[in-house]
């Protein structure tokens, strides 16, 4: 069986880390997001995926090739972007007459997946994820009897029931005949919950629920509860050089090339990838994935953060709950808050409207090529623009378009 992977969103919602990289390439853990992936579904027992691509498709497909470990892959192109049952509409061609399909930007436990192959082998037309969520309004709702989908809603007002669709199916080529008839929606595109509410007419969907981990990775902040769940069960190793009075307590892993200078202390789980460098006497706790040639200097503190490649946070700077741009620089002193005075969740600017993240702590989601000056203050929830500088003193809050020069 194959499994096509739905990729070719733009990602505007994961601005500005998606301005020059396809989502699927955003690193977490170690990897790009879609590597991730890719590993769980060879897990399953799935060797061969179709990749669909849209936005910075080309990218993506430079760095995979043709597979990725013991992965083949092959790649489908969608332009215009029309909707889910239209990118769905692409495999057809392109798989068998059964199949696994799933968005690019899931996180789920290979063994719920062959849990779901093996009710799809017991001849059950189609067979649905779904997981329990405490923020329902933001998914496609579904309505359950036992193991059967009752019907569907696609993010409504009011959730009449927690468990939503988690984004992975399986398929029988019946499902492009359904496609074919699917209605535009509201919105001018073709919804695959559309295409499911025919095939309700049509029959039995299986709801397989969940029972691990499931993430939809739809905002910038979901990357960094993405990193720590991915960071969970990572064995602690080092083969890089780690020096006399550096400290390295719990899962650590410090990749070939990076360097651990000493008076450093690092709690894992914590990843330095190759080429990074850490210390002297610098604090990493929990949760974070140094880049490649990523620096952390002297007197810093670093926790549950992504700093993506050369980014350097040189001395005397906090970062906490925060995504750092690729090639980006702080300044020394640079501090930014993750916490709101008051203790309730943090909201941001997008697309001009507050967006309530749910969470209690968040710090900024920076994009590639940012500098900033010596003692720069940057508040809760902030976003920055890629190749946004900010002078000495400054302090900065809300959403940051990009190119802006702030004194």
């Amino acid at each position: 069986m194959k499994a096509f992977l739905l990729a070719a969103g733009e990602g505007t919602r994961m601005r500005p880390l998606t301005a020059h990289r396809p989502k699927p390439l955003l690193p977490v853990a170690g990897k790009p997001f879609l590597a991730h992936l890719l590993e769980r579904l060879q897990t399953a027992g799935i060797s061969s995926s179709v990749v669909l691509l849209g936005w910075r498709g080309r990218l993506l497909k430079d760095h995979f090739a043709g597979g990725s470990g013991g992965m083949e892959l092959a790649y489908v192109e969608q332009e215009p972007l029309e909707g889910t049952a239209s990118a769905i509409a692409l495999a057809e061609g392109h798989v068998g007459s059964r199949f696994l399909c799933l968005n690019g930007d899931v996180i789920f436990d290979a063994q719920d997946l062959q849990a779901m192959l093996k009710v799809h082998g017991k001849g059950k037309r189609t067979v649905l994820a779904v997981a329990k969520s405490e923020r329902p309004e933001l998914f496609g709702t579904v309505t359950l009897e036992e193991d059967r989908l009752v019907s569907l809603e696609e993010k409504p007002v009011e959730a009449a029931s927690p468990w939503v669709n988690a984004g992975i199916y399986l398929f029988n080529d019946e499902i492009f005949d359904l496609i074919r008839e699917t209605p535009r929606s509201l919105r001018g595109e073709y919804e695959i919950t559309d295409t499911l509410k025919l095939l309700l007419r049509e029959g039995e969907v299986v709801a397989h629920r969940l029972q691990g981990p499931w993430l939809d990775v739809g905002y910038p902040w979901d990357l960094l509860k993405a990193n720590a769940l991915l960071l969970e069960g990572l064995e602690p190793e080092v083969a890089g050089e780690v020096e006399k009075g550096a400290v390295l307590e719990g899962p650590v892993r410090v990749e070939e090339g990076a360097r651990v200078r000493s008076g450093a202390v690092i709690e894992g789980p914590v990843l330095l990838d190759r080429g990074s460098h850490v210390g002297p006497n610098c604090y990493l706790r929990p949760a974070t994935y140094i880049g490649r040639g990523a620096r952390v200097g002297n007197a810093c503190e670093i926790k549950n953060s992504i700093l993506m490649a050369d980014a350097h946070v040189p001395h005397h700077s906090y970062v906490g709950d925060s995504i750092i741009g690729e090639a980006s620089n702080l300044g020394s002193g640079t501090k930014v808050a993750n916490f709101r005075l008051d203790g309730r969740p943090v909201s941001v600017t997008m697309k001009g409207r507050r967006v309530d993240t749910g969470l209690r702590k968040l710090g900024v989601i920076m994009g590639d090529r940012v500098k900033t000056g010596v003692n720069v203050s940057i508040d809760v929830g902030t976003i920055i623009g890629e190749e946004t500088a900010i002078g000495p003193g400054a302090s900065v809050r809300g959403n940051i378009a990009p190119k802006s020069r702030i004194y």
